[in-house]
C-alpha cells in the first residue's frame, strides 16, 4: 500500500486549480454523504478544473437534500450519484424541463441481490438459483441474512421470504439489527468458508472484496415487485430484483450555459464492479474519499482521458506521470 502521505501529496498536486479559461465559468457540484458519491463528485471536480478550467465549488449533500436544492434553487449545477427512486420529486423536475439526467452513475445501476458465496456454487452449482437452495436448505447453513427492521429491502425481503415459504423449507430468517453487522457476517463467512446466504446491494466494498453468486430468483415481474414492496399488498409472489436508476443529474441551465462541461459528465459512469472494487480498495487501506479519487486516477487514464474533449486531454496530459 502506498503511504497515505503520497497520496496526500498527489492529491495537493492533480487537484490545485488551474487557470480559467473563458470557456467554463463557476459549477457547483453536489457530494452526497456516501463514499461512492464522494468518489464521483471528486473524479469530477478534477476533471472540470483540470481539463476544463472551471472555477468548481463543492456542496455537501445528501439525497434529500441535493433534491429539495434543485426544486427550491435550482442548484447545484450537477448532482452526481442521484437514487431517484428515493427522490420521486426528480421526475418532476424533469418534466418541467428543469433538470436532465447527464449519465448513469453504473453502467448496471443500483443492484439488490440475495447472494451465496462463489465457493459454494463451485461445489454446489444448484445453489445458483433459488429452487436449488430451498432444495438444499443445509448447504446454505438454514438461515437466510435479511435487512434491518426499517429499511426499504426488509419490506421487499419479507415479501418475497413469505412467497417462497423459506421458514416452510427449513430456512431460519435472520434480520440484522444494523447495516454494520450484515457485511461483518459475509466477511466472516467467506473468510471461514462457511455457508452463507442472505441480501445485499451494489456496488459495495464487500461485492468488490469477496466472490458472491447472485441467486436466480427467476424474472423480473414489474407488478409483483411493486406490490412486494407494498405493505397493504396481500398478493405477494416471486420476482427478481429491478436494476435501480442511478444518475449523475444536471440542472438545464448549466447543461445550456455550459454545453463542454456538460458532455463530459455525460461521459462518467462507472461499471459496477469497478465501483465495488474501489469501494473495497477504500475500506481495506483505510483510505479517505480524497485517496481514494486519486488512487482511481492514477489507476484508470485510459478511462477517463476517454471521457474528456481533445483539448481537455492536452491540458490533463502528463498530470499523474
Amino acid at each position: 500500500m502506498m503511504k497515505r502521505s503520497l497520496y496526500a501529496v498527489a492529491l495537493s498536486g492533480a487537484l490545485l486549480p488551474m487557470a480559467a479559461n473563458a470557456d467554463c465559468g463557476e459549477v457547483s457540484i453536489a457530494e452526497m454523504n456516501w463514499t461512492s458519491g464522494g468518489i464521483i463528485t471528486g473524479v469530477t471536480a478534477f476533471l472540470l478544473e483540470q481539463g476544463y478550467g472551471c472555477d468548481v465549488t463543492v456542496v455537501p449533500s445528501a439525497t434529500t437534500t441535493a433534491i429539495t436544492s434543485l426544486a427550491e434553487n435550482n442548484e447545484p449545477d450537477v448532482v452526481p450519484e442521484l437514487w431517484v427512486n428515493s427522490a420521486p420529486v426528480y421526475f418532476q423536475l424533469e418534466e418541467e424541463g428543469r433538470v436532465v439526467k447527464a449519465s448513469d452513475s453504473f453502467a448496471d445501476g443500483g443492484t439488490e441481490h440475495w447472494l451465496v458465496p462463489d465457493y459454494m456454487v463451485e461445489e454446489h452449482p444448484e445453489l445458483a438459483t433459488i429452487e436449488g437452495i430451498l432444495d438444499n436448505p443445509d448447504l446454505v447453513g438454514g438461515r437466510f441474512n435479511n435487512c434491518p427492521d426499517g429499511w426499504g429491502c426488509r419490506i421487499v425481503n419479507d415479501s418475497l421470504v413469505e412467497a417462497l415459504d423459506l421458514e416452510g423449507n427449513g430456512i431460519e430468517v435472520f434480520n440484522h439489527g444494523s447495516g454494520e453487522t450484515m457485511p461483518a457476517a459475509m466477511a466472516s463467512a467467506y473468510e471461514a468458508r462457511e455457508p452463507y446466504f442472505g441480501y445485499y446491494w451494489g456496488p459495495t466494498a464487500p461485492l468488490g472484496k469477496y466472490g458472491f453468486v447472485d441467486v436466480d430468483l427467476g424474472p423480473y415481474n414489474e407488478e409483483v415487485h411493486n406490490c412486494n414492496q407494498d405493505t397493504d399488498c396481500n398478493e405477494v409472489g416471486v420476482s427478481a430484483f429491478p436494476a435501480a436508476s442511478v444518475f449523475n443529474v444536471v440542472t438545464t441551465d448549466f447543461a445550456d450555459r455550459e454545453p463542454e462541461a456538460f458532455e463530459v459528465i455525460q461521459n462518467i459512469s462507472f461499471p459496477n464492479a469497478q465501483m465495488s472494487e474501489l469501494l473495497a480498495w477504500h475500506g481495506d487501506n483505510e483510505a479517505s474519499v480524497d485517496e481514494a479519487v486519486v488512487y482511481f486516477l492514477q489507476n484508470n487514464q485510459d478511462q477517463w482521458m476517454s471521457w474528456v474533449s481533445d483539448d481537455a486531454r492536452a491540458n490533463l496530459e502528463g498530470l499523474f506521470n
